[in-house]
């Protein structure tokens, strides 16, 4: 097979996968119009659409957002919702009468969702504009960013940010610096990519981001008031220690394996449901998963360390997000961020192909559901009536943190067995190939031309 015919096989299997996705679009779509509400795995909770950014906005008009709701979130997330709607609409309670009244909001929301898609297409095109629209359809159109839609999440807000600081977009390393810091203050998870940059020796890049994001947090933190790093640390130490898994719903959509452990080893019936043996295996099999993933991308940075010239920005970014990802419950929606960075990969080899083929499942906005639940009447906030909710136990909590844990293993393998293949060629001495880190630099680096091109 020639490299044409290879090239053209490839873009043919990308565009069947983010057809697969489309169909699965269909589907949600048709099932929200007969039925009144969007299918599983999307929240459980009918009424409690786009809850996530009215929640946030209602403390970002009031008193309390750091000491009453106990908010994770940097004060720039609050700062930067204050001007996004109708502020009249949060002097009353906290609840669904600001969502009914802040129309402007809502209409705020999809225009940032429709912003992203826009930006996810330019930053594809850039890459390759072969896979681009297959690529960008099943991101942008995918389960991870519709999940952060239809709650409403800052992840949207923040993507925006992420996607000017992280893609071929810019190339002025003040600019990203810049959106690298904003994104930072939204998603304090972020900064492990910046963290992981100093393997690449990338000095100005990350000092420059460093001062940017702390500039950032410390102009919010006196325009907004509220939210020390004193606090927000205490509320995290206190999320985290109060999250336990009560039952199925806590791992409805779950981006790691921490809630479906934490249901296996608490107080809920799983052994007297699946017995206690499979129970045992289960627990075995998915601390294993997650081990084998968390070491390779410790002998990738290692790797990445010795032979930086030889992973590419895009790939080491992927690593560190995906740390957090399958290390720290953050919800389905932070699969956006090392999705995107996947789809910047070429497909090549077979490491490279098996991971882009399994974002484009990660993408697909469905579930199988092998055991239904009683239906309960709720009241649907899309639908605006009561509707008959059915709902079940549905594989993918046990499916989709997997397949994550292999996108880790497939790219984690494929960086160690590039930087070897560049040892055994060039030596343990090896040579600096990649130009010299000014400041000024953009941060995606453009592939050089083959001999003879």
């Amino acid at each position: 097979m020639t490299k044409i015919e290879s090239r053209s096989l490839s873009v043919g299997v990308e565009y069947c996968l983010a057809l697969v996705v489309a169909v699965a679009l269909f589907g949600v779509i048709f099932h929200l119009l007969d039925a009144g509400y969007l299918p599983q795995p999307f929240f459980y909770e009918p009424n409690d659409t786009f809850m996530d950014w009215f929640n946030t906005k209602f403390w970002a008009h009031n008193p309390g957002a750091y000491d009453a709701w106990l908010s994770i979130y940097p004060p720039l997330s609050f700062l930067l919702l204050i001007p996004l709607g109708d502020p009249t609409c949060y002097a009353g309670t906290e609840g669904v009468t600001s969502r009914d009244c802040d129309f402007a909001g809502i209409v705020i929301l999809h225009a940032i969702f429709i912003l992203n898609i826009i930006l996810t297409a330019w930053a594809f095109s850039k890459i390759d504009k072969k896979t681009a629209v297959s690529r960008s359809f099943a991101l942008s159109s995918g389960l991870p960013m519709l999940f952060a839609l239809e709650r409403g999440n800052l992840i949207l807000v923040t993507y925006t940010f992420f996607v000017l600081a992280f893609g071929p977009i810019l190339f002025s390393a003040r600019s990203r610096w810049i959106f690298a810091a904003i994104a930072v203050n939204l998603k304090i998870y972020l900064f492990a990519i910046l963290a992981a940059f100093l393997l690449r020796r990338r000095w100005y890049w990350v000092e420059g981001t460093l001062i940017a994001t702390t500039a950032v947090y410390f102009l919010s933190l006196g325009l907004f008031g509220q939210g020390t790093l004193f606090e927000i640390y205490e509320n995290i130490v206190g999320f985290s220690g109060a999250f336990e898994a009560q039952g199925v719903l806590d791992t409805w959509l779950a981006a790691s394996y921490k809630p479906m452990i934490g249901l296996m080893q608490g107080e809920f019936p799983v052994s007297g449901v699946i017995g206690s043996r499979a129970v045992e295996y289960g627990l075995i099999a998915i601390k294993t998963g997650i081990l084998t993933a968390q070491t390779g991308i410790v002998l990738a940075c290692v790797a990445t360390w010795a032979r930086p010239e030889i992973v590419p920005p895009h790939r080491l970014a992927f690593l560190a997000i995906s740390m957090v990802a399958i290390t720290v419950e953050s919800g389905g929606y932070i699969y956006i961020f090392p999705i995107f960075f996947v789809m910047m990969e070429r497909w090549k080899g077979l490491a490279r192909p098996i991971a882009i083929s399994l974002a484009y499942i990660l993408c697909i906005p469905w579930d199988i559901v092998v055991g239904d639940l009683p239906p309960v009447v709720r009241e649907s906030y899309l639908a605006g009536r009561q509707v008959y909710t059915t709902y079940g136990v549905g594989l993918g909590p046990f499916v989709r943190p997997g397949l994550m844990i292999l996108m880790v293993i497939a790219l984690s393998a494929a960086t160690i067995r590039d930087v070897w293949v560049d040892f055994r060629e060039q030596g343990w001495k090896g040579r600096w190939r990649f130009r010299h880190d000014h400041p000024l630099l953009p941060w995606v680096e453009r592939p050089q031309p083959e001999p003879g091109g």
